[in-house]
C-alpha cells in the first residue's frame, strides 16, 4: 500500500534535523539556505520535498526534514520568566478534561507557552483567555503563540484577574500564579459546574495554602495534589541507561471540581 505524504510547500515552517543537538525550525523559501557545521542546505532543495525524507549538505551529511511538533515550538519559544515544564504540561491538560471545543481561561500568561499547549489542544472551536498584568510578558507570549502558529485561539489580556474573569461559564480554569488562593471565589465565579480548576505553584507552603482554602470555600470536590517524574533514557545501542541528568521536581499540580454550594 502506498504512503500517503505531505508534500513541503515554499513558505512552510519546517523542522530541519541533523541529530539532537542540531535540529532548526526554519521557513523554507527559494533562495534561502541554512548554514551549520555541518555545511549547508539549499531551501529550494527542500521545497518540494515529502516530508520524514532527507536531503544532503553541500558537505555529503543527512538532514531530515520533518513537520514541526507543538514542543518543536517551544524549544525556540522566547523565554522571560520561568516555564512549565512538558512533563507538568502534559499532566496538567489530561487531568483537565479539555479538548477541541472548550473554552478556558488562564492566569499568569508568562512566557505563553502553558497559553500555546491549551490553545493545541482547543482548537480549532474552542478558545484560550489568558490574563497577564505584565504588558512586556504579554507582548512576548503573543509573539511566541504566534511563531507556533496558533494566534487565532487566544485572546489575550492585559488585565489583573483579581479584579475578576470576564468570561462565564468555562470549561476550566489555569492559575500559575504567586498567591492562587486568593482567587479560588474568582475561579468558582467563572467555572461551568462541574469544571476543572487547575492551578500550578512552586513551593510546598503556597501548596497548603491553596488546599486549605479550596477546602474552606466548599465548592469544590475532588481536591487533588500531584508532582510529576520523569526519566528520559539515553538511547545508544550498548548503552541503554537513565541519562545522568534529569528534571526532577518542578512545582506541584493542585486539581479540584466544581460543586453547586448547597
Amino acid at each position: 500500500m502506498e504512503e500517503m505524504c505531505d508534500i513541503v510547500k515554499e513558505g512552510d515552517i519546517v523542522l530541519l534535523y541533523f541529530d539532537e543537538n542540531r535540529k532548526f525550525l526554519v521557513k523554507v523559501r527559494s533562495g534561502g539556505r541554512l548554514d551549520s557545521d555541518k555545511g549547508y542546505v539549499m531551501f529550494s532543495d527542500v521545497i518540494g520535498k515529502p516530508y520524514g525524507s532527507f536531503v544532503k549538505t553541500n558537505l555529503g551529511f543527512k538532514v531530515y526534514i520533518l513537520k514541526p511538533l507543538l514542543s518543536d515550538y517551544i524549544e525556540k519559544f522566547r523565554r522571560i520568566t520561568q516555564i512549565i515544564y512538558p512533563k507538568d504540561l502534559s499532566f496538567i491538560v489530561f487531568i483537565s478534561g479539555i479538548s477541541s471545543g472548550s473554552i478556558v481561561v488562564e492566569a499568569g500568561t508568562g512566557s505563553g507557552v502553558l497559553t500555546a499547549t491549551l490553545a493545541n489542544f482547543v482548537k480549532p472551536n474552542g478558545k484560550v483567555y489568558t490574563y497577564e498584568v505584565r504588558k512586556e510578558f504579554l507582548e512576548v507570549a503573543m509573539r511566541n503563540v504566534e511563531l507556533a502558529g496558533l494566534k487565532d485561539y487566544v485572546v489575550f489580556k492585559n488585565k489583573d484577574v483579581r479584579d475578576s474573569i470576564d468570561e462565564r461559564n468555562v470549561d476550566a480554569v489555569f492559575y500559575d500564579l504567586p498567591t492562587p488562593w486568593e482567587l479560588i471565589d474568582v475561579a468558582y465565579e467563572a467555572l461551568k459546574p462541574a469544571g476543572s480548576l487547575v492551578i500550578f505553584i512552586p513551593t510546598i507552603e503556597q501548596l497548603s495554602k491553596t488546599i486549605a482554602k479550596l477546602r474552606e470555600h466548599k465548592g469544590f470536590v475532588s481536591i487533588k495534589a500531584f508532582d510529576t517524574m520523569v526519566r528520559q533514557y539515553k538511547t545508544v545501542p550498548g548503552e541503554v541507561r537513565p541519562n545522568t541528568w534529569a528534571i526532577v521536581h518542578t512545582g506541584y499540580i493542585v486539581y479540584a471540581r466544581k460543586i453547586l454550594k448547597h
